[in-house]
């Protein structure tokens, strides 16, 4: 990462936009004058100009143009999200703390498989009738309706009812939950956005980094939502 700084060292060759793309098409066999000048455009990489006009990489340019398009092909990373990195690193602000990870996501995203009738979710959870019926409408869960007309859920709706059950026995009411549901609707729609280049090219190795980044993120999610929550409260109660 370094080297992406060292911008202004005295051995610093130059290369023509031609020769930049020689150096790095057995890496990166799509690169091309256009896509240069596209990431020129969005400031990526600022090549200075000769007297006559022609764009001038230095070594620099060139390795800050192969670190964009490794980022784009193999984390599928936006633009801003490279540029704003970039400009961390420039300015010497990079963490040099690898990021703590959570389960992986075959453990994360395992389901035990069961299937539970109404009745079981009610006598499991302590639900009333009224209580699962209004749950199920504001859309906490997702029931499968079989062809008769009966339900059945999952281990996962199991633990949502339980939760709500504590919450319900406490003092809330069910239209209080639907924030809850709101709010991981956005969560889920933000860190969808995220593996969405990668479900968009449906390969083995595409599939697994989905997995990985979505079950990462979503823990780390978890764990902001669930500490700031705990911290104001704390604050709540010294008061």
């Amino acid at each position: 990462m370094a080297e992406l700084r060292a911008v202004g060292s005295p051995k610093q060759r130059t290369h023509t936009i031609g020769e930049v793309i020689n150096l790095l098409r057995d890496d990166f066999p799509d690169v091309s004058v256009s896509k240069l000048r596209f990431l020129e455009s969005k400031g990526l990489v600022n090549p200075e100009r000769s007297s006559s006009g022609y764009r001038i990489f230095t070594d620099d340019d060139v390795r800050r143009v192969r670190y964009v398009l490794a980022e784009q092909r193999d984390h599928y990373l936006p633009l801003k999200v490279i540029k704003s990195k970039l400009t961390a690193w420039e300015h010497g602000e990079e963490s040099p703390v690898a990021p703590d990870k959570g389960a992986p996501p075959e453990a994360y995203f395992a389901s035990s498989g069961v299937s539970l009738t109404a009745a079981e979710i009610k006598r499991s959870s302590g639900l009333s009738d009224d209580q699962l019926s209004a749950i199920v409408k504001e859309g906490l869960l997702e029931p499968t309706e079989l062809p008769d007309g009966a339900l059945t859920f999952t281990d996962a709706d199991l633990a949502i009812a339980r939760a709500a059950h504590r919450l319900l026995t406490r003092g809330l009411e069910v239209r209080h939950l639907r924030g809850i549901r709101l709010a991981t609707e956005r969560l889920t729609d933000l860190l969808g956005q995220l593996a969405a280049p990668m479900l968009r090219h449906r390969n083995p190795d595409n599939q697994r980094k989905s997995e990985e980044l979505l079950a990462d993120t979503s823990q780390a999610a978890a764990i902001i939502q669930e500490t700031m929550v705990r911290s104001r409260l704390r604050k709540l109660l010294e008061h």
